[in-house]
């Protein structure tokens, strides 16, 4: 199947009556950009997807993801690894506990944007240091995904973003509504 240009241009038809609903079919999204997978193709989604699990994001989990056939895969998820473990001895530091405490240590390069992520875990709102994160989670898709046009990594940095979405919809719906459009905006403008 890997019909990958179709299913990037059918992106912004999946958004059709976000606008005038005010509930966007997540869920349906995902599913129907799944579904155009190859069965191989389906596979990583799933492994992706996977990560919104909690209980998964183990060190078995971020061995097989720095493993990865998938260069997003790999990328993204030594990225996840480096914020979760900052966020893991920021609010070990702010408890007095060890800093390393239940963090994940497996060596996955390199964190070229520690000093950003220090800063954004510096605000004193959660909400402002979630959306700082959550920036920084969709910067990180732009710069992994730049050279990447029609193939599975581009399809992957986008369904990472609609799981943002997701989560801010959750959080503030007019966040995720604006969210979605910036989404679907990106995506028109790779045609």
């Amino acid at each position: 199947m890997n019909n990958y240009e179709y299913i990037i241009a059918s992106f912004p038809d999946l958004d059709e009556g976000a606008r005038t609903h005010p509930e966007i079919p997540i869920p349906r999204i995902i599913r129907e950009i799944r579904e155009q997978c190859s069965e191989a193709d389906q596979k990583t989604v799933d492994f992706l997807l996977s990560a919104w699990n909690g209980e998964n994001l183990g060190e078995e989990f971020y061995h097989i993801a720095l493993s990865h056939r998938s260069r997003f895969i790999r990328e993204f998820f030594a990225f996840d690894l480096h914020v979760r473990n900052a966020k893991c001895r920021f609010i070990n530091t702010r408890i007095g506990r060890e800093s390393d405490a239940d963090t994940v240590v497996i060596d996955c390069g390199e964190f070229l944007e520690e000093s950003k992520i220090s800063s954004i875990l510096q605000r004193t709102s959660i909400l402002g240091r979630e959306e700082g994160l959550d920036d920084a989670y969709w910067d990180k898709i732009d710069e992994i995904t730049a050279l990447d046009i029609f193939d599975l990594d581009i399809v992957l940095g986008y369904l990472v973003k609609i799981k943002i979405i997701d989560r801010w919809l959750r959080l503030d719906p007019d966040k995720g509504r604006e969210l979605m459009r910036k989404l679907v905006e990106e995506i028109r403008n790779t045609r």
